[in-house]
C-alpha cells in the first residue's frame, strides 16, 4: 500500500475540515445567510493580503483574475512594465501582448530575485508607463521577489502583484508596501481546491479603471463591485458555492492560528527543506533565503531527468513532486511546502526524494538529509509531536 502524498506548490493538501465542507448541502447564494459567508471570505482574504482595500472574488483559475486586471486597468496600446524572472513573469508578458498592450520587460535571471534597482531605473527612463507588474513568489523557481522594494520602485505607477503562491506563506503587507492591486487564488497556501481567484484593488487602481477601454464582461470589476455592494452582497454571476464555503473554513483556520505565526511556520518548513536537500549533497536552484517559504527548487544531478524522477517518485513512493518549466524542464524538481504541511510531511518528502535518486543510480545518504533537516528544526518537531 502506498499513500498518495501531494507535495507540489499547488494544488496543496486540504485540512480535513476543508474537505468536509465540500459535502455540505448546496445553498442559494442569494440569501442573507450565505451572503454573510461570502463577506467573511472577502474580509479574510483582505487580512491575508494585508489590505483594507476592496477584494473582488471570481469563479475561475488564477489566470482569469490576472486577465481581469488587464481588461479593467488598460486601454489598447497602453505601456506596462513587467518584471520577468521566471515562467509566470513571462506569462504576464504574453497576456499583456495578447490584449494589445505594449509590454516593457525588466528581464532577470531565473532562480534569482529581481533587481528592483533596475526596475526603478526602467520606471524613470521609460516614458508613457501606466502600471507595473511583478510576481511575488515565482512558483517556477521558488524565488520570492522583494515587494516592499517593488512598491518603492514603482510608486509613480499603479503597481500590480501576482501573489499566487505567496499569499498565506510569504510575508505580504500590501497597504504598507504601497501595492495597488494584489491578485491570487485559493489552491496554494490558502488550502482550498482550485477554482476561485481574487483581487484586492486600491483607490489608484479604481481611478485608472475608469479610464480603461478594453472590453470585459465576465470579469468586469464594476459588475463585481456592484454585486458586492448590493442589498444582499454577492457576485454578479453564479459563484462556486461549495468552494467559497471551503475557503471560508480554510481562512478561519489561518486567522485563528494568526498570520504572523502562519508565515513563521512556513519559514521554518522552508529552512528544513533546504537543509535536508543540502544534507543529501544536492544543490538548490532557488536561493537559500527565508523569504522562499512556499516552494524549494532542487537541481537534479547530472544524468537524471527530473521528469523521469517525478514519475518514479509517485509510482514507487506515492510522493507527488513537480519538475521544472520552460528552460528548466528536466533539470530541476520542485518541492512544495505551503498550506496544510507540517514537519513530518517535509521529512517524508525528503526521504522519498533521496530514495528515488538512489534507485536511479545517484549515490547519496538519505539519513544525512533527514538528520540535517531535523537538526535544523528539531524544536519544531518536538512541538509538533506534543
Amino acid at each position: 500500500m502506498k499513500k498518495y502524498r501531494l507535495a507540489v506548490p499547488g494544488p496543496t493538501p486540504l485540512p480535513p475540515e476543508v474537505s468536509a465542507a465540500a459535502v455540505l448541502p448546496i445553498e442559494d447564494e442569494r440569501t442573507e445567510r450565505y451572503s454573510a459567508v461570502f463577506l467573511r471570505v472577502l474580509e479574510g482574504l483582505g487580512k491575508a493580503m494585508g489590505t483594507s482595500n476592496e477584494v473582488l472574488l471570481f469563479t475561475s483559475s488564477m489566470t482569469g483574475a490576472f486577465e481581469s486586471v488587464l481588461q479593467n486597468l488598460f486601454s489598447p496600446g497602453d505601456r506596462v512594465l513587467i518584471v520577468n524572472n521566471g515562467a509566470f513573469g513571462a506569462r504576464w508578458v504574453a497576456m499583456a501582448r495578447a490584449f494589445g498592450l505594449d509590454a516593457v520587460e525588466v528581464a532577470g535571471e531565473w532562480g534569482r530575485p529581481a533587481d528592483m534597482g533596475r526596475v526603478a531605473e526602467a520606471v524613470a527612463s521609460t516614458p508613457g508607463l501606466v502600471a507595473a507588474v511583478a510576481v511575488h513568489c515565482e512558483t517556477s523557481t521558488g524565488v520570492v521577489n522583494d515587494l516592499r522594494a517593488f512598491g518603492e520602485a514603482t510608486r509613480s505607477l499603479v503597481s500590480i502583484v501576482d501573489t499566487a503562491s505567496g499569499v498565506g506563506a510569504c510575508e505580504l503587507r500590501a497597504d504598507e508596501w504601497g501595492l495597488d492591486v494584489v491578485v491570487a487564488g485559493c489552491q496554494k497556501a490558502l488550502m482550498t481546491p482550485p477554482g476561485l481567484a481574487f483581487a484586492g484593488i486600491g483607490p489608484r487602481a479604481w481611478l485608472q479603471h475608469r479610464q480603461a477601454t478594453l472590453p470585459r464582461f465576465y470579469f468586469d470589476w464594476d459588475a463585481a463591485r456592484d454585486a458586492m455592494r448590493g442589498t444582499v452582497p454577492g457576485t454578479p454571476w453564479t459563484p462556486a458555492i461549495s468552494l467559497i464555503s471551503q475557503l471560508d473554513v480554510a481562512l478561519r483556520r489561518l486567522h485563528e492560528e494568526g498570520m504572523d505565526e502562519v508565515i513563521a511556520r512556513h519559514v521554518r518548513l522552508g529552512r528544513m527543506t533546504r537543509a535536508g536537500v543540502r544534507g543529501m549533497g544536492l544543490d538548490l536552484y532557488s536561493p537559500d533565503d527565508d523569504r522562499c517559504a512556499s516552494v524549494t527548487a532542487v537541481r537534479v544531478p547530472d544524468g537524471i531527468d527530473s521528469r523521469f524522477l517525478v514519475d518514479h517518485l509517485v509510482e514507487e513512493y506515492g510522493v507527488q513532486l513537480v519538475g521544472g518549466a520552460g528552460p528548466l524542464a528536466g533539470r530541476v524538481v520542485r518541492i512544495g511546502h505551503c498550506g496544510y504541511v507540517d514537519t513530518l510531511d517535509v521529512i517524508t518528502t525528503l526521504s522519498a526524494l533521496g530514495l528515488a535518486l538512489q534507485d536511479l543510480g545517484h549515490p547519496l545518504d538519505v539519513a544525512d538529509g533527514v538528520a540535517a533537516a531535523l537538526r535544523h528544526d528539531r524544536h519544531a518537531l518536538v512541538r509538533g509531536l506534543r
